[in-house]
């Protein structure tokens, strides 16, 4: 996921679009690895992917309304990172399946912290990395990237 936001985040810097391959030389990964991260954003229909010699991938809406939890669960899924098995119903102190009728202190728990991450993802947008990254890379970095990315620069 963390090559899937890098992504997206240049891709903010660039008007072409920009082949795989010139991506993964950019954050020195492997050209199969990112590809699949790339699949995975174009599944989601966050990039699309321009075929041709002067091909390559695109963001599809503007950054501002694309956030980190677009990003996480097309890569990842949409699915939590915890699933109550109910171990609670198991074991030589097994509770009764009629006992349980609500979901244990760790279940609920679990689904505070996912309901959290979720809201902290969706609050930031790739607009506001992109910002970030402007700040802490220095003003310009991003056109520095959008231009070493441009076609004819390979």
């Amino acid at each position: 996921m963390e090559w899937a936001l890098h992504c997206c985040v240049v891709l903010t810097s660039v008007a072409e679009p920009v082949p795989a391959a010139r991506l993964a030389e950019l954050h020195d990964v492997s050209p199969t690895y990112l590809a699949k991260q790339l699949q995975a954003l174009s599944r989601a229909g966050l990039v699309h992917s321009v075929q041709g010699k002067s091909g390559g991938y695109v963001l599809t809406r503007s950054p501002a309304s694309i956030t980190l939890l677009d990003v996480v669960e097309a890569v990842d899924g949409p699915d939590p990172a915890f699933v109550c098995t109910e171990i609670r119903q198991r074991g030589p102190f097994a509770t009764p399946a009629e006992s349980c009728t609500t979901p244990c202190p760790v279940a609920r728990a679990m689904a505070t912290a996912e309901s959290a991450r979720r809201a902290a993802l969706s609050s930031v947008s790739i607009a506001d990395l992109a910002e970030q990254v402007e700040i802490s890379s220095g003003e310009g970095a991003l056109s520095s990237i959008g231009t070493w990315l441009a076609p004819g620069n390979v």
